[in-house]
């Protein structure tokens, strides 16, 4: 193998790889670490996204990037695509999840449930990063159980008319575009695309988070938001098309956090091997090689699952279970070494010059969101037993 990747690499995880696989991770690695790490410290004090890397990501082909090329993406294999999402949450979970919303999100409904025309209008400028959307999904009072959504609409003579708030939603405040789901008289779950500027449509950021900050979060309110009939997805009908949109980004969110992790380690390696206490470097000690080496056993065995889950997705065998499985299994690991990491850097981890605070804070939010861990955790078990938990 003449390429490999960047990280640790225990078991020759690159002998599985393709050329390209680990040219699209090395690619991704260095425009992080040359554009993006320069200014994360910055934006997370200041709870902002550097919105100036929104048309450089659409360059890179950072967005929908596993979608036909003809819509001006990368093309990508998923395994492709989750190596970048790695690389990007290597930076921040903030960067990947911009980069993930825009395109498991919004461009992956858009192309799976979108007409003809939506496709052709939408996908290429959400791919070049030329706008940006957001997907409107959990509200105040509905997140694990969405199929219970209050958001309701009404079909007249010429326009729908919506109604309904969406709560806790990744770059709603600068989206030029939402996917909305929301319940038709029927009852049955309807997507939809509203765009910036429609009558109705809000978008107010919420702030004082303590994790995600370089992340821009908001809520949707919709108050008699009208929108053209073309403007519903077509073939978006029941719950199960939203929460396919779900396995999407769930599936990028297990490589994702694979870098967090990958990040706080190599950090806290290179630190006990250079602080010193009582006349030798920490690493010395064999509690922190205890530590170095249990982290390395993680990532090691997360990587493997992740890569089966992308082969598996690759040959469109994957199912959600084994994607809630990996959740379950990667985000914990991740959140743990961040931790972790954290003991090994001692005070200097609690500044925002190193990175494992960061990390630590950042995956709070990830435990949670696109499903929290409980809910992951009983999708298993109903798998395991056939009884479901939470109906």
């Amino acid at each position: 193998m003449s390429v490999r990747i960047v990280g640790p690499d225990y078991f020759d995880l690159s002998s599985l790889l393709s050329e390209e696989e680990v040219a699209v991770q090395n690619m991704t690695h260095e425009w992080v670490q040359d554009q993006f790490r320069p200014l994360i410290a910055k934006h997370y004090r200041a709870g902002t996204f550097p919105m100036e890397l929104q048309s450089v990501m659409g360059e890179m082909g950072f967005f929908g990037s596993t979608l036909p090329e003809k819509y001006g993406t990368a093309g990508l294999n998923n395994v492709a695509y989750g190596l970048m999402m790695q690389e990007l949450e290597r930076g921040d979970s903030g960067l990947r999840s911009f980069a993930s919303v825009q395109g498991a999100l919004v461009m992956w409904p858009i192309w799976k449930y979108g007409s003809t025309e939506q496709k052709e209008k939408w996908l290429p400028i959400l791919a070049s990063g030329e706008k940006v959307g957001c997907f409107g999904l959990t509200e105040p009072d509905f997140g694990s159980n969405p199929g219970g959504m209050l958001t309701r609409v009404k079909q007249g003579s010429d326009s729908y008319i919506l109604n309904g708030t969406k709560m806790w939603i990744t770059n709603s405040p600068v989206a030029d575009i939402a996917v909305i789901w929301a319940k038709d008289e029927t009852g049955e779950i309807r997507g939809f695309l509203v765009e910036r500027g429609a009558g109705g449509f809000e978008t107010p950021e919420i702030k004082g988070k303590l994790s995600l900050r370089a992340s821009i979060t908001g809520e949707i309110i919709l108050n008699n938001c009208r929108i053209p009939l073309e403007n519903r997805l077509p073939d978006a009908n029941g719950l199960q098309a939203p929460l396919s949109c779900l396995t999407q980004a769930r599936y990028g969110i297990n490589w994702g956090v694979l870098g967090a992790a990958i990040d706080c380690y190599e950090e806290a390696v290179e630190y006990a091997k250079t602080r010193t206490q009582f006349d030798k470097p920490i690493a010395a000690y064999q509690l922190t090689q205890q530590k170095l080496a249990e982290m390395l056993n993680e990532i090691t065995k997360a990587q493997f699952m992740t890569l089966q889950l992308g082969r598996l997705k690759d040959r469109e065998v994957m199912s959600h279970k084994q994607v809630s499985l990996s959740k379950m299994n990667n985000v914990r690991m991740a959140i743990e070494i961040a931790r972790t990491a954290r003991t090994v850097l001692g005070a200097s981890g609690i500044t925002d010059e190193y990175v494992a605070m960061r990390h630590a804070a950042n995956l709070e939010s990830v435990l949670t969101y696109e499903g929290t861990h409980e809910m992951h955790t009983l999708v298993v078990g109903e798998s395991i037993t056939g009884i479901s938990a939470y109906r």
